[in-house]
């Protein structure tokens, strides 16, 4: 690698624990200097005009990626690596330079078509690490449907893919969890316009489906997950019960708990609460669950996740800021550095020394909007 070197000067620096109008010294794609106080000079001198300066964000669990590979119901795009190429650009101007691309392992949808989907991705996902097509970091997060019959066979399919570095569990029986609410979840489902005897049907399917195959399925995908060393969530818990299993079967990561009683025992019991960005930005879940912000002001929230909308991760943050539930270095951090440390990416998530040199230049509106002006991931400019 040719040697690089280059300053990040008149900045507004946000540190894991502090706020400072400094500078970033970048050299061969690490940070080597971070200085509060007089800019520093030098040659490659970029001037951020008292900009923000942010470690690159950090997402877990995107579903994003599936606007690109199936774009209407029933259309495949014909290419799965230019699919995620699109997703890409729309990550890296969102600030987001390590993505977990949430790959569905089952949900009831066409078997040919579910493990199409899912093999095509992970092989395009390969082809673009080799190739260093991708602005981001591309990683895969498996996620289970342990009620789906083909949802075993599919997830031991690519476990073993070097890529896969998160796994979550989840049931999407409609009755509990996510869907306790059944007209929300036929309002989700409104383009399969069923019939009242219809839907009655595919309730009982599904709930038959589940006792069948929900147990074995998430013991088997765990114990594996173990076995591999691969860090795992759970999905949706909403009682007491959920929580329970979910610390029993040794799952550190808590994704959009449902309830404030299932977040704020995970919480308790030292899970990483992880919720929607989206239900900050819109003051709500989309499914009727529990509010985002309100996890944040009782101290709950661990980390953010963009689910759907990439453009949400850092709004979100800077929400919880301006509602005094965080400071700006704490609502950062759920966003880069608690998820780096949750899931063992020790190089980066935070400006300091020594780490890769993902970084975010941020302009905020007036009406607390934050703008992305320039992404670098590993120090090379990528959006």
């Amino acid at each position: 690698m040719s040697h690089t070197e280059y300053i990040l000067a008149n900045a507004r620096v946000v540190t894991e624990n502090h706020l400072c109008r400094g500078s970033v010294q970048v050299i061969d794609g690490r940070i080597a200097a971070v200085d509060c106080g007089p800019c520093r000079t030098g040659e490659n001198r970029l001037d951020m005009d008292g900009d923000l300066l942010l470690p690159g964000l950090i997402e877990v669990h995107t579903d994003n990626l599936e606007k690109h590979l199936i774009p209407r119901p029933g259309v495949i795009w014909p290419s799965s690596t230019a699919a995620i190429l699109a997703h890409d650009i729309q990550l890296s101007g969102a600030g987001i330079t390590t993505v977990f691309n949430a790959l569905r392992v089952g949900e009831f949808d066409d078997d040919d078509l579910s493990n199409h989907v899912l093999d095509q991705s992970v092989a395009a996902f390969r082809h673009i690490r080799d190739d260093d097509l991708g602005r981001v970091d591309h990683l895969i997060h498996l996620r289970c449907e342990v009620s789906d019959p083909g949802s075993l066979e599919m997830f031991r399919r690519h476990v073993d893919h070097p890529l896969v570095r998160l796994i979550s569990v989840m049931d999407h029986t409609p009755g509990q969890r996510q869907w306790t609410n059944l007209d929300k979840y036929r309002l989700y489902n409104r383009d399969k316009k069923w019939t009242d005897e219809q839907f009655a049907a595919v309730i009982d399917q599904r709930r038959e489906l589940q006792q069948r195959h929900a147990r074995p399925h998430r013991e088997a995908i765990i114990t594996t997950a173990r076995e591999h060393g691969i860090p795992l969530a759970t999905h949706d818990d909403t009682t007491v019960e959920h929580v329970r299993e979910s610390v029993a079967d040794g799952i550190r990561i808590s994704e959009f708990p449902t309830t404030l009683e299932a977040a704020r025992l995970a919480h308790d019991e030292g899970m990483f609460v992880v919720m929607g960005a989206p239900n900050v930005v819109r003051n709500g879940s989309h499914s009727g669950n529990v509010s985002a912000l309100e996890l944040a002001e009782r101290g709950l929230l661990g980390g953010l996740s963009s689910d759907y909308v990439p453009v949400s991760l850092l709004h979100a943050a800077f929400i919880i800021n301006r509602h005094g539930f965080a400071t700006l270095p704490e609502a950062v951090s759920m966003v880069s550095g608690r998820q780096a440390q949750e899931l063992g990416l020790a190089d980066r998530g935070r400006i300091d020394p020594g780490r890769r040199a993902d970084l975010i230049r941020v302009r905020p509106q007036q009406d607390g909007l934050p703008v992305v002006m320039r992404v670098w991931k590993g120090g090379r400019p990528v959006a």
